[in-house]
């Protein structure tokens, strides 16, 4: 792998639930806190894209009779609050850290702009961006990848509750193939659903390497970033 200088992390929000059923798992962001914090070490800057999946998912709005723009509104409230959660675990765990929204919501956290995240990350901050694209229809992913371009990361890590890129769930197939290296193409021919189809799209047209690795797994973020056979990547 090239050398790597700066990321935007991916983290949904159900992986801050940890153990528990909703919400935020006080060791869970414990955990997300060390990993961040070996990654810094590394002298790697780091911005992250939290989904809010533990408190609200826009997705189903419909079953509760709410129309889909409005659900994807909720769903990005839900991102600012684990935004908000995540930057106060990191300051208190040591590691500086700085809330942005993609839409203006008061005191609360600093509207996003590139200058100012871009500042934070060459100030050794870790920059949390919630409020995805602050447009209904897009997913985190997309918001991801559409952040990572915008403050120049070298790539896109998705932490992922399996070790990589298989050809079907191993957590249901046994039989899935891991795939330590896949094009983009083959992301979206094989229908492999690491990340929807317009972020994948997104990320190949403009040459965005893509590396996915187990959240779970201590120091494979780190790894992966430093050239290990950690984790799978998503190339050109």
């Amino acid at each position: 792998m090239p050398a790597v200088s700066r990321i935007l992390l991916k983290i949904s929000g159900e992986a801050l639930m940890g153990g528990m059923t909703h919400g935020w798992d006080p060791a869970m962001m414990g955990y997300v806190c060390d990993e961040v914090r070996k990654v810094r070490e590394a002298g790697i800057e780091t911005a992250i894209v939290v989904g809010g999946g533990n408190l609200f998912r826009g997705a189903s709005a419909s079953a509760l009779g709410i129309p889909r723009h409005v659900g994807d509104s909720l769903g990005m409230l839900a991102t600012l609050m684990n935004a908000a959660a995540l930057a106060a675990y990191f300051d208190a765990y040591g590691l500086s850290a700085r809330a942005f929204s993609a839409f203006p919501v008061g005191n609360l956290m600093e509207p996003f702009s590139v200058a100012a995240v871009r500042a934070a990350l060459e100030r050794a901050q870790v920059a949390i961006l919630g409020g995805g694209t602050s447009n209904p229809y897009f997913t985190t992913d997309t918001g991801a990848v559409l952040r990572a371009l915008e403050i120049g990361a070298d790539c896109l890590v998705k932490a992922t509750q399996v070790d990589g890129v298989y050809t079907d769930d191993p957590r249901r197939n046994p039989a899935a193939e891991f795939l330590p290296e896949v094009t983009y193409d083959d992301v979206l021919r094989l229908n492999l659903r690491i990340m929807d189809a317009s972020a994948v799209a997104m990320a190949r047209e403009n040459r965005l390497p893509v590396t996915v690795v187990a959240l779970r797994t201590p120091g494979a973020m780190r790894d992966a970033l430093l050239g290990r056979a950690v984790g799978s990547r998503i190339v050109p």
